[in-house]
């Protein structure tokens, strides 16, 4: 293993959603170990269900520490955030647990990368309206980021290879987007 790759906090996203199982899926392709050393934010009940519900040749490592993270292929190096009650987790449907989980793994990796713990975030897909629910009013991930790193002018900039899009407007009607532009 490389001791100079990046260590990337990846966020479950939605527990209630496709986020965890798109980042267990990620981690066992064996190429993601070679660019970085991933670090996945979340519950591991959650990662523990899917591997076990999908049959994943897979396991969890919990930590509560990025020091104690392994960043080996084949155990899922998880920071435990112990906020998801399995009992009550119904996937595919919006709930005010799931999108608090959901939020509070965006403000740790968030945390871990402003104090130097972590070098670059990735962010699994999250419920707006969940997130809404559990009483965190932001419009998306833009906004969450600009919040907790205390930026005022901010974008959201998409890139695929030799394509760049910045977006001009995020989560405004057509109209206002619209206005925006002039």
């Amino acid at each position: 293993m490389n001791l100079e790759l990046p260590i990337i906090g990846i966020t479950m996203g939605d527990p209630a959603s496709i986020g965890p199982e798109i980042a267990v899926k990620a981690l066992l392709n064996e190429n993601t170990y070679s660019i970085c050393k991933p670090l996945v934010v979340g519950d591991v009940g959650v990662f523990n269900n899917i591997i076990k519900r999908l049959n994943l040749d897979a396991s969890v490592n919990a930590i509560t520490r990025v020091a104690d993270a392994n960043f080996q292929f084949g155990v899922i190096d998880v920071y435990d955030l112990k906020n998801v009650d399995a009992d009550q987790l119904k996937f595919g449907e919006i709930s005010a647990m799931a999108g608090n989980a959901s939020f509070a793994a965006v403000k740790k990796v968030i945390e871990l990368a402003m104090a130097g713990e972590i070098d670059a975030t990735v962010t699994g897909p999250i419920n707006k309206k969940s997130i809404n629910e559990a009483g965190h009013h932001f419009a998306g991930h833009t906004e969450i980021y600009a919040h907790y790193t205390g930026t005022k002018k901010y974008a959201m900039l998409l890139v695929e290879e030799n394509l760049k899009v910045i977006h001009v407007s995020t989560h405004v009607s057509l109209r206002q987007a619209c206005d925006l532009v002039i």
